[in-house]
């Protein structure tokens, strides 16, 4: 099949990090994918699409509000684009609407596909209704909870709405030695356990929350090392809390690494423990796919894919007590972590990988453009 990916991302977004998953995967499979992103901008994509494999193919203005001017040459393009595809995906509302309305102008309207990638409530008023009822086809979302809520506002009827959740690239993200340098950078010693936390460092995130789970292992003589991979807007916020705790031997900020299945692979735990998440959580997919033992939030996408003791250990959003019971035993017992670990990478491999994702999105586009077609 011949298709057209639309995703307007700004920055390396999940938006955009589910686009080029997708692209990559449906490649490997066969089929030809023009992924257009947002003229000007597209730098910020850049470096992660080709971290996924990916190189955009053009670029369009997408242009934020109504633009007369620019959405007029947006469309005069997309026309184009669509009499060359068999389907088209879009990802965010500016380029759903582009979409809708360039389809619009050509002989054979193709089937338009749109990704929800977070829980916002689409507000059903007549546009959205015309939008989501009668211009989309398929309504893709990346939890459960996103499409029921979709379904539920009479926007998309329930067969034409579609969760799918993971779409770790299981080839990149895989058991793989430790690398003794990584190892170093994140902080680890030999005899220390290494616990990190690949995420931005944003207040939602819940590296306060870590922090303080640290203190009150440490309190019962239990100190592991903690690595948070990322950098953000609250970093002097968090080595402050870090320091004002006394465990500033006990942490690592170690900003961005350019080798994440490395840096995994040097973990003997690790944390996804956002105070909320409304998204696909693409660390958690990654994380498992790696084969490291993981503990997280039950917020977003974890509890409708992990069971607890047997693909990770979940513990409530922000409760810093129970973050620490978790990892005390996950600490001292090296078992547990292997369990767990292999666990994650069976359920990858079986239900979350990026081959499974495409393999689902192959056979609805499929089904869609014979139903076009007839």
């Amino acid at each position: 099949m011949r298709i057209l990916q639309l995703v307007s991302c700004r920055g390396w977004s999940s938006d955009a990090y589910w686009a080029a998953r997708t692209t990559r995967e449906l490649e490997r499979r066969g089929h030809t994918v023009t992924l257009a992103c947002l003229a000007g901008k597209e730098s910020r994509v850049l470096d992660g699409m080709r971290r996924e494999g990916v190189e955009p193919d053009t670029t369009l203005a997408f242009a934020s509000g109504v633009r007369p001017g620019r959405d007029g040459r947006d469309l005069v393009r997309l026309r184009k684009l669509l009499e060359r595809a068999d389907v088209v995906h879009v990802h965010r509302g500016k380029e759903h609407w582009l979409a809708a309305v360039a389809n619009r102008l050509i002989a054979r309207p193709r089937p338009l596909v749109r990704t929800r990638h977070i829980a916002l409530a689409v507000r059903p008023h007549a546009a959205n209704r015309w939008l989501y009822c009668r211009a989309t086809a398929l309504v893709v979302t990346v939890t459960e909870a996103i499409r029921g809520q979709l379904v539920a506002s009479g926007l998309v009827d329930a067969d034409r709405a579609l969760a799918l959740h993971g779409g770790a690239d299981a080839e990149r993200y895989r058991p793989l030695p430790r690398d003794p340098e990584m190892y170093r950078r994140l902080g680890g010693h030999p005899g220390q356990p290494l616990v990190g936390m690949v995420a931005g460092l944003r207040v939602m995130k819940g590296h306060a929350v870590v922090v303080e789970a640290a203190a009150r292992l440490a309190a019962r003589g239990i100190r592991p090392h903690f690595a948070f991979v990322g950098r953000g807007s609250v970093e002097k916020m968090v080595r402050d809390t870090i320091e004002r705790a006394g465990l500033g031997a006990q942490f690592s900020i170690v900003g961005f690494v350019d080798d994440l299945p490395v840096a995994l692979a040097a973990l003997d735990v690790a944390l996804y423990v956002p105070l909320e998440s409304d998204g696909m959580s693409r660390v958690v997919f990654e994380t498992l796919a790696a084969g490291r033992p993981l503990v997280a939030s039950r917020v977003g996408v974890v509890p409708e894919v992990l069971d607890d003791g047997r693909h990770a250990a979940l513990v409530p959003a922000g409760d810093a007590a129970a973050l620490a019971a978790a990892l005390e035993p996950l600490v001292s017992d090296a078992a547990t972590c292997e369990r767990l670990g292999e666990s994650g990478r069976r359920l990858i491999d079986e239900r979350y990988s990026g081959a499974r994702v495409a393999a689902a999105l192959e056979s609805r586009y499929a089904r869609l453009v014979t139903a076009g077609a007839a």
